[in-house]
């Protein structure tokens, strides 16, 4: 019998699936700990130990921000077509097919109203799955039939921006939804609607250029890529390095470019608020009106019990 038997080797127990019901470790791009998946996901794709934010589909943010069977999705009966026959490594029309394949959606936009906290909105959001989010004609096409939507209804406007901008496959017709978004946007304005911006990791190029920096109110979610041009592309340009942290949120909220920072956590309730705030002012004063009469009837009574006394 040899030295190194089978009795002597040491027997190793592995596990495929842990008893716990994690199925895997990830290793964070934020602090590089490792973090299990499922974790991960219970903690709306934020990592438990440094808080950097995954991306998070876009059926996901409407779970997020949408109150619980309030969500009515509309304009979903548009699809993108391959009118100028793109070809770069591959036709557009495979790639549109490829990711209606992986996202089951026919287009990078999910729009619609919904309540956020009984606050009746109107809500659009781009899933960056879907061919990076870009912005083609159908996306421009649902987001103004959303925003004429909001008009109509008088109803507040909530876009998330998850985005590398405009779609290239459709060359000028994607670029001239910049300025047909930015029209309807000046539409809603005239109305004196309030108009939501949030900007999600990464929000680029056509889109950061048009209804996405156009908000009444701006807020992005910790450490989001926000530019027109990445980072590698801009230093190739200018012949420089940029400064630590360019073009993250945090760099831009102290420049001015963003009203605030919210953790996906929070992000619900913040929108509420700034819906609340900028939407019911006039029931607000009503209220107050109401309140200050009563004071007033409770003062006046209380002098003439005085004077009788």
């Amino acid at each position: 019998m040899g030295l190194f038997s089978s009795r002597s080797k040491p027997k190793i127990k592995v596990e495929t699936t842990k008893k716990d019901g994690f199925s895997g470790w990830i290793q964070c791009s934020g602090c590089f700990e490792m973090i299990h998946a499922k974790e991960l996901q219970q903690n709306l794709n934020c990592c438990p130990k440094c808080n950097y934010h995954y991306r998070l589909s876009a059926q996901k943010r409407v779970d997020l921000l949408a109150d619980a069977n309030t969500f009515e999705e509309k304009f979903n009966n548009l699809a993108p077509k391959d009118v100028l026959n793109f070809v770069d490594t591959e036709s557009y029309s495979e790639r549109l097919l490829k990711a209606k394949e992986k996202t089951g959606r026919t287009e990078a936009t999910i729009v619609g109203t919904c309540e956020i906290d009984g606050n009746p909105a109107a809500l659009g959001i781009l899933d960056f799955s879907f061919m990076g989010g870009s912005m083609g004609s159908v996306v421009g096409e649902q987001l103004v039939l959303l925003i004429e939507h909001a008009i109509e209804n008088n109803l507040p406007l909530v876009l998330v921006a998850a985005s590398g901008g405009a779609r290239m496959q459709e060359s000028v017709l994607s670029l001239m939804q910049m300025a047909k978004t930015s029209a309807a946007l000046t539409k809603l304005h005239e109305k004196k609607l309030p108009y939501i911006s949030v900007l999600t990791n990464p929000t680029t190029g056509g889109v950061i250029a048009s209804f996405a920096s156009l908000g009444d109110i701006i807020i992005a979610e910790p450490a989001a890529l926000i530019a027109f041009a990445g980072p590698r592309v801009v230093e190739q340009t200018i012949g420089e390095k940029l400064p630590e942290g360019a073009q993250k949120s945090e760099f831009l909220l102290d420049r001015g470019m963003l009203d605030c920072i919210v953790k996906r956590s929070e992000l619900k309730k913040k929108i509420s608020f700034f819906i609340d705030f900028l939407t019911n002012n006039e029931k607000k004063s009503e209220e107050k009106v109401s309140k200050l009469k009563d004071f007033l009837k409770f003062s006046r009574q209380l002098d003439e019990n005085k004077s009788k006394s």
